[in-house]
């Protein structure tokens, strides 16, 4: 069993306002709110929960209301009581720590990422028939094959960054980068500043590596105009300036989930202060190139200050498909040199014949992106009028670019309605799994990176879902079309 134990007081920062449109026992309320925290994963599998005398005081509710909800977590199979040990939370049906599979009914727009190309497979038997090439080394690749790093190197080149080969490590997706990176910049007790909402596995992988967090507000690309984008800035340097942290961990293009972007004085900005702290920015890159219709693309991060301020992360997860294990690091050649000794201890190389994809899927990068850029305009489009047809009271922020559009609810209802449409066979991330504490409950991410007819269907979805809360529930409900 894990060690892992939640305390009383970040149990409730996670519920957030867990009572908001309940009805009915307020013990139902509570256990609803944990299992949808259990399934959402921001609490993990065989953690520990808090007593129920120790959580009862601290919510201001009585002992018998935890002890209820307790029971009735166990029922339905998220609980399990262990002697000498209390609470444990669990999945059920599924072995401990192990995460469960969605339905193959349901439909997951739980991941912000497109369906893979229609001719990746012509790509794989192509890459195949590189192999032989390679066949005579061990196969053991922890720093990237060098027509790989090339291929990077030129791309970067190819949107105003100069960058050689030496710059470059070949990882596992970007994950594995972001984690990789924190391990080597982040000792423990450091602090790092993140944006909040943000990519909730970067802030997991920097906290694990033993940082403290500083988050700093983002406001959504709508509401970013001039003025809030200047706030913005003047923000993350106020925390860099006040905190002294380590490295910082940001988006500049089309951020996850917000969608909003940096213009190139921001980030000169923030790559001064960054500087004069001796702050290393890692900028996840994994949508830079995800434009819509953007009025102009400013420069990598890493071109708008001095050698080494910012630590560039890219994959191609979210241009060719999550199934195509390849990410890579940019960064000065002294730190590639520190993240291979600390990667050798946790994994010998990225698998090489995903490698050979890769490298001839980057030659063919702005064909992929025009596609891509089709696919998401047409997401987009469809989400902004369905969304507007089926919600009036929802906020919408047109977005240039990226794979989501972060939504406004007009209530703290997120986690409730995420619950909800599960239910209605649709798995949809909550706002609070974008903050830390359980903030974040007024918005919700809606991908628009899926097919349109699955953002047709999951809108559907969560419209039945919204009618199933009670209060919420439009009066003109009889009203709706017929789902297509």
């Amino acid at each position: 069993m894990s060690d892992a134990t939640l305390s009383a007081r970040a149990l409730q920062n996670l519920l957030g306002e867990w009572r908001a449109g309940a009805r009915g026992a307020v013990y139902l309320a509570l256990a609803e709110r944990v299992r949808l925290l259990v399934l959402d994963g921001r609490v993990s599998v065989d953690t520990r929960l808090p007593a129920e005398r120790e959580l009862a005081e601290r919510l201001g509710v009585s002992r018998t209301t935890v002890t209820a909800a307790y029971r009735h977590l166990r029922e339905q199979g998220f609980v399990r009581s262990i002697r000498g040990s209390g609470s444990v939370a669990r999945i059920p049906g599924a072995p401990a720590v192990l995460p469960v599979p969605p339905a193959p009914t349901h439909l997951d727009l739980s991941k912000a990422a497109p369906p893979a190309l229609p001719w990746l497979a012509d790509v794989a038997r192509e890459a195949v028939d590189d192999l032989p090439a390679h066949l005579g080394d061990s196969g053991f690749d922890p720093i990237g094959l060098p027509v790989l790093r090339q291929a990077i190197a030129d791309r970067y080149a190819a949107r105003g960054l100069p960058t050689s080969p030496e710059q470059i490590m070949v990882t596992i997706g970007a994950q594995h980068a972001i984690a990789l990176v924190s391990r080597v910049l982040v000792g423990r007790g450091d602090r790092a500043v993140i944006e909040a909402p943000t990519y909730p596995h970067a802030y997991e992988a920097l906290q694990l590596a033993g940082a403290r967090l500083v988050a700093v507000p983002v406001a959504p690309h709508e509401e970013a105009d001039v003025a809030n984008r200047v706030d913005d800035v003047d923000a993350l340097e106020r925390a860099l300036a006040r905190t002294n942290p380590s490295t910082a961990y940001l988006m500049p293009d089309f951020q996850n989930p917000t969608g909003r972007s940096l213009d190139a004085e921001a980030r000169r900005r923030l790559l001064d202060v960054a500087a004069r702290q001796g702050t290393v920015v890692i900028a996840d890159e994994t949508t830079a190139e995800l434009d819509i219709d953007r009025d102009h693309s400013p420069l990598p991060l890493a071109a708008y200050g001095p050698a080494g301020t910012a630590v560039l992360v890219g994959s191609l997860g979210k241009t060719v498909w999550g199934g195509v294990r390849i990410g890579w690091i940019r960064a000065e050649p002294a730190l590639i040199r520190r993240l291979l000794a600390a990667r050798l201890p946790g994994d010998l190389g990225t698998p090489i014949l995903e490698q050979l994809m890769a490298t001839r899927l980057i030659g063919r990068m702005d064909e992929i992106l025009e596609l891509r850029r089709a696919e998401l305009r047409a997401g987009r489009d469809r989400v902004e009028s369905l969304v507007a047809e089926q919600f009036p009271d929802w906020h919408v922020p047109h977005v240039d670019g990226g794979i989501a559009v972060w939504i406004g609810l007009g209530a703290p209802v997120s986690s409730q309605l995420a619950l909800a449409a599960r239910a209605q066979g649709l798995l949809i991330a909550a706002g609070p799994r974008f903050g830390i504490d359980g903030a974040f409950e007024r918005f919700l991410r809606l991908p628009i990176c899926q097919p349109v007819a699955e953002t047709e269907a999951a809108v559907h979805a969560l419209r039945r879902a919204w009618e199933s809360m009670p209060g919420l529930a439009p009066a003109d409900a009889g009203l709706l079309p017929a789902v297509v």
